[in-house]
């Protein structure tokens, strides 16, 4: 991460997204203490680069997939200006949020743990999975559980609207073209 960092501070007002990892046996507190420590150490005053924890699915030991935890990770960084969350939508909705049916208690769950000031990016995906199946396969857009309907609003929720939003579903580039423009005529 410190060399990608470096590499980025050519670049003005960039993100770096990241996956949290996992505690692979040492547990949840360990692993926070330990991601935030190695934050701490590559995280520079001078950088204009802000490092983004992606949201995760909560797959095996994976840290990430409750904003508690991404709350905490944040906790225990100095430069907290530095570092704030992707939110990844099959990746949430396959941790149990109800992106689908309850997007404004989701938000309103984050705010309260995080803070929505903190919400930097969304990548946006649909899931192979029902809600809490915590296993990560994303989908194309509005193809599977969470649904157009559910996707729409939430390129077109006020406290979201404005932020970058990245596909990562399993497309080709002539796929990505389709899909984006389905986003656009959705975006209101």
């Amino acid at each position: 991460m410190s060399e990608d960092l470096e590499r980025l501070k050519y670049f003005k007002k960039t993100f770096y997204n990241f996956h949290p990892g996992s505690h692979t046996g040492l547990g949840v507190d360990a692993a926070i203490e330990i991601i935030s420590a190695q934050l701490n150490i590559v995280l520079r005053k001078d950088q204009d680069t802000i490092v983004l924890l992606e949201t995760m699915a909560g797959k095996g030991t994976e840290i990430g997939s409750t904003f508690e935890e991404l709350s905490r990770i944040i906790e225990g960084v100095q430069l907290k200006e530095k570092v704030g969350v992707c939110m990844d939508t099959c990746h949430v909705h396959e941790a149990g949020y109800d992106i689908v049916g309850d997007l404004a208690g989701v938000l309103d769950e984050f705010d309260k743990s995080i803070g929505l000031d903190k919400l930097y990016a969304i990548q946006l995906n649909d899931s192979k999975n029902q809600r809490g199946a915590k296993k990560d396969r994303h989908e194309v857009i509005g193809k599977r559980k969470i649904g157009l309907q559910a996707i729409e609003r939430i390129i077109n929720r006020e406290k979201l609207k404005d932020l970058p939003f990245y596909l990562e579903t399993p497309q080709d580039l002539e796929g990505h073209k389709e899909e984006i423009k389905l986003l656009r005529s959705l975006r209101k």
